[in-house]
């Protein structure tokens, strides 16, 4: 079902427009090629040269303002493609007082034309939709495609941290990042019942672990 447009979302988004990256779309083609045009600058978007970690589908913003909280000397990145869903997660940013993070809206298709290369440390795909049928297995966040971006925006010990409910879709993202060149560590196959620590829920994940649902969980780098 799609998401009713929030009531006066327009002026509740112009209200947050220091927390929001301006972008400039040119070509909108996906595999259009990509120059150096429409790079950020993220050293001049948050002020200092802290380290960058990226949060791709942030939601309402339950897991990149509690990381943010918890570690004031990192830079937050959150992509996300909808209004309806960017404007309540600004919102809360204020509300707390948060100054660490910066929204994107965008869908990671662009990522490549605006991010500058080697420049994320962490990438976060927290509960990506699973696209079940095989036929939209390219619309996956972790498909090869999507992988390859990645690649390039981050830094040579980059990691990508992943987290579903979708066994499936886990085992598709394992096969992918392996065939990529990637490694893996501290891989839960029921991630609420491990000695893992320090873990951030999300606001997706509290209703699948209330569903007794496993979440899965991997990292993975190059």
């Amino acid at each position: 079902m799609r998401m009713r447009k929030k009531r006066h979302l327009t002026e509740r988004l112009a209200d947050c427009t220091e927390l929001i990256v301006p972008i400039e779309y040119g070509d909108k083609r996906f595999d259009a090629s990509f120059g150096d045009e429409f790079l950020l600058d993220l050293k001049e978007i948050f002020g200092n040269d802290n380290p960058v970690e990226m949060e791709i589908g942030s939601g309402k913003g339950g897991f990149i303002c509690e990381a943010a909280k918890r570690r004031p000397d990192i830079n937050f990145l959150a992509v996300e493609k909808s209004s309806n869903v960017l404007v309540t997660a600004c919102e809360n940013v204020f509300k707390e007082g948060i100054q660490n993070i910066r929204f994107i809206k965008l869908t990671a298709e662009y990522l490549q034309r605006y991010i500058p290369e080697r420049s994320v440390e962490k990438i976060y795909l927290n509960f990506s939709c699973p696209y079940p049928k095989n036929s939209y297995a390219d619309h996956r966040l972790t498909s090869d495609r999507f992988i390859k971006i990645y690649k390039v925006i981050l830094k040579e010990n980059g990691e990508i941290y992943q987290k579903t409910d979708d066994m499936k879709l886990f085992e598709f993202s394992i096969e992918k990042f392996s065939q990529n060149g990637f490694k893996f560590k501290n891989i839960s196959l029921d991630l609420h019942n491990s000695d893992f620590e320090g873990n951030i829920e999300t606001e997706y994940e509290k209703k699948f672990v209330e569903m007794g649902k496993p979440i899965y969980r991997l990292e993975a780098y190059i």
